[in-house]
């Protein structure tokens, strides 16, 4: 049986993912990939010159090093981490 790696447990939270996946890679200075072709919607984008209509139509970062996608894979687990720890707390 084929198991997909990205499959998400819960698929409503993929434009969550994906929105913060594209906040992280601003952040980073990452631009030109992760769906920036159309803009960048973050919080960093305007200053970094890649923002337009707002839109993610492809989620392409092939010319990035593995390590920089990596960084921004872990990034994303730190936060959702995170998150979980300050709720599991309150």
């Amino acid at each position: 049986m084929a198991r997909s790696s990205n499959r998400k447990v819960v698929p409503e939270s993929r434009q969550m993912l994906d929105q913060m996946k594209n906040e992280i890679a601003a952040e980073f200075g990452l631009v030109g990939g992760y769906g920036s072709g159309s803009g960048a919607d973050t919080e960093f984008g305007s200053e970094l010159g890649s923002t337009t209509d707002g839109s993610y139509s492809s989620s392409y970062a092939g010319h990035f090093t593995s390590r920089q996608n990596g960084s921004v894979g872990g990034e994303i687990t730190k936060r959702l981490v995170r998150q979980a720890e300050q709720q599991l707390f309150q």
